[in-house]
């Protein structure tokens, strides 16, 4: 397990450099949902808080959205014992979602909104410098095929993303993780993990399917999750049909 975690923790640390997501003095919101990603991101970035040349502090927050049988305690007692004092923020989204998504829609795209609504509104009212999210690699390159597929926008997730409003910057320092890494190391860590019960039986349909189709591919083309990654690191403007883009960008 210590070399996994190195692995994940050494990607990390070159992301926080490469894109400056951590500065002397941060206060960092880190969201967790009681789910194993936010929680390794939140295990690591301490970590590498210990290690850290500069001075930062993290504060866990999760989200009580109200759902019916949610129960916090077992994992905040778990995250207790690693000396992680767990914030609990309590907002009834649950009913607002319920009530206002279609019969047969998934609930996942207006509870995923009012969930970053009312975390990034904390973050501000409490000073909070900068919000730690815990996606990773392939919630990138699945989020590039679901906007290329469905949206008709190439775009994805940015490992730094300042709001409209310049109220919160939100950073996701295990962009350039692999999945299957976070897999490993919440299987040896034994996670408490918090079910979401609020979608039932629904599944964000699109975003699986697509999840078992760069599978496939990556099953055919070893490599291909990686190359995904770094294409969106290069992109080409002047090699798309992009209006605001005429008469500049590479040849």
């Amino acid at each position: 397990m210590d070399a996994l975690q190195e692995k994940i923790r050494k990607t990390m640390v070159g992301t926080i450099a490469d894109y400056q997501l951590l500065e002397e003095g941060d206060r960092v919101l880190v969201a967790v949902s009681g789910g194993k990603d936010s929680t390794i991101l939140l295990l690591q970035l301490e970590e590498i808080r210990r290690r850290a040349p500069f001075r930062f502090e993290l504060e866990p927050v999760l989200l009580d959205q109200k759902q019916p049988g949610f129960d916090a305690k077992r994992y905040a007692d778990w995250l207790a014992a690693r000396g992680f004092d767990l914030r609990i923020l309590e907002q009834d989204t649950y009913s607002v979602v319920v009530t206002q998504t279609a019969p047969g829609k998934s609930y996942c795209g207006l509870c995923s909104r009012m969930r970053r609504g009312a975390l990034y509104a904390f973050a501000a009212e409490q000073g909070f410098t900068k919000i730690a999210l815990g996606h990773h690699r392939e919630d990138l390159n699945e989020t590039l095929l679901l906007n290329l597929f469905f949206s008709g926008v190439v775009g994805s997730m940015p490992a730094r993303l300042e709001s409209d409003d310049g109220r919160n910057v939100v950073i996701r320092p295990m962009a350039e993780v692999a999945e299957a890494d976070l897999e490993d190391y919440a299987r040896a860590l034994a996670i408490p993990v918090i079910p979401c019960n609020l979608c039932g039986n629904q599944e964000n349909a699109r975003r699986q399917e697509l999840k078992a189709l760069i599978g496939e591919l990556e099953g055919r083309y070893p490599g291909l999750r990686g190359s995904m990654l770094t294409a969106q690191k290069n992109l080409r403007p002047s090699q798309l049909i992009d209006r605001s883009f005429l008469g500049g960008g590479d040849d």
